[in-house]
């Protein structure tokens, strides 16, 4: 395959450190916009008393199109380094950053934590370090920003890596092999060129990082999950589900069962075709979007929100299940008896917050108060839910990749959890 392997990346870190300026920066060197679409921005910046702010704009214009629904940030943000095609998630608020990260593809492979080197470790840097641990980002590396503000000076670099080491580590991190590179995103060292400005740095620059980052494991040694993102009917076929593997294997003869289905108990078959980009193939694994037959399912007995498994290693449905959540953006405060609408892989079901068990230090992870009666943003909670749909979801102890969701209510992401227990209906 020519292809190289999809890569996601995520930056995170307080407002205003720079996150958005090292991407617009990166973009530009790489030759992903003109001299003279930047001209145009920072002619903007500058009517809008934000000079200075023209890389930030350039991620930012994306962004206004990314809302107004248009697909032309997909060419820009992907950018291709030797290694990988890396789509990179920019990260301004809380808001965009959690939803980014767990929404669809964007389940960060990797991170870089922007901090401005004059600020240092401040609250956001905190919480995103910690939601980064929590929805199970594994690799970091650390860009020391605005260099220039402090004249390139090591010694100023040297005291807020040691602080931003310590908070990895109490976040669960090993920084041993981590990079901490100290750069200026608005000037341009040590994002895509060498500075000579830093003579005292021996490490990569940002670009280079990408390719240092280890390629993810694709999990195909865990048992086939498949979420059904379609169901369509095809001339000849019959009823072909879509969905991406998201573990394990799935091979043409295989006995699968499709949950929780129409029954809510489930229905069984056997993979007849399996087809990826129109080709019909003998195997697929973890990672490929494909489109399948199963003899035996027809289209009134499989929907969107369905996983396709192996009869041998079923996942269960949840009766309850109990999860740490984070609190993001929600209005009011979350209580016991809320009910809003968890995203899970391709499903969508309502469930209610039956009890809040414990509510956690976000900068800590360690337990603030037992029972709470409520919890509001900022906080993260282990609560346990009751989904009043059938529905599969797995511990993340069995399978972290069906044990990520999104709480949404009022049409926006108001928190972000992850399965840690659950108590499987009886079928």
């Amino acid at each position: 395959m020519a292809n190289k392997p999809n890569f996601n990346v995520v930056f995170i870190g307080h407002v205003d450190h720079g996150k958005s300026t090292a991407i617009g920066r990166m973009f530009f060197e790489t030759g992903k916009f003109t001299e003279q679409e930047l001209q145009k921005m920072k002619d903007i910046a500058e009517k809008l008393g934000k000079k200075g702010f023209e890389f930030a704009f350039v991620m930012d214009r994306f962004k206004e199109e990314r809302e107004r629904g248009l697909t032309i940030d997909l060419a820009y943000r992907k950018m291709v380094t030797n290694k990988y095609s890396v789509t990179v998630i920019d990260a301004p608020g809380h808001r965009d950053f959690v939803k980014n990260m767990i929404t669809g593809t964007s389940q960060a492979d990797a991170a870089i934590l922007v901090v401005a080197v004059q600020h240092g470790v401040m609250a956001q840097t905190k919480e995103h370090v910690w939601l980064a641990r929590t929805m199970g980002v594994g690799q970091v590396a650390v860009l020391v920003n605005q260099m220039d503000t402090v004249n390139y000076d090591e010694s100023k670099y040297k005291k807020v890596v040691e602080d931003i080491t310590t908070l990895l580590k109490t976040a669960g991190y090993k920084t041993d092999k981590m990079n901490f590179i100290p750069a200026s995103a608005f000037v341009g060292d040590n994002i895509t060129k060498k500075s000579d400005k830093m003579s005292w740095y021996k490490g990569p620059t940002l670009l280079e990082q990408f390719d240092l980052f280890d390629e993810p494991k694709k999990p195909t040694d865990m048992p086939l999950r498949m979420p059904v993102q379609d169901v369509y009917t095809i001339t000849g076929v019959g009823t072909v589900p879509v969905g991406k593997i998201e573990t394990g294997k799935m091979k043409v003869g295989e006995q699968v069962i499709v949950l929780p289905a129409k029954t809510g108990k489930g229905i069984s078959g056997e993979v007849k075709t399996i087809e990826m980009h129109h080709e019909t193939m003998p195997e697929a694994i973890a990672g490929d979007n494909v489109g399948i037959n199963i003899r035996g399912v027809g289209k009134t007995d499989i929907a969107r929100g369905d996983v396709i498994a192996s009869v041998a290693s079923p996942p269960p449905i949840a009766e309850e299940f109990t999860a740490q959540i984070a609190v993001i953006n929600h209005p009011t405060v979350i209580a016991k008896g809320y009910t809003p609408v968890l995203h899970i892989h391709t499903a969508q079901v309502p469930a209610q917050f039956v009890e809040l068990q414990k509510k956690l230090d976000p900068k800590t992870g360690q337990v603030a108060q037992e029972n709470p009666d409520f919890v509001k943003n900022g906080d993260v909670v282990i609560a346990k839910l009751k989904p009043l749909k059938p529905l599969v979801i797995e511990k993340q102890s069995d399978n972290p990749n069906m044990a990520r969701f999104a709480v949404r209510d009022a049409g926006q992401t108001v928190a972000a959890g992850i399965c840690i227990d659950l108590t499987p209906k009886k079928l």
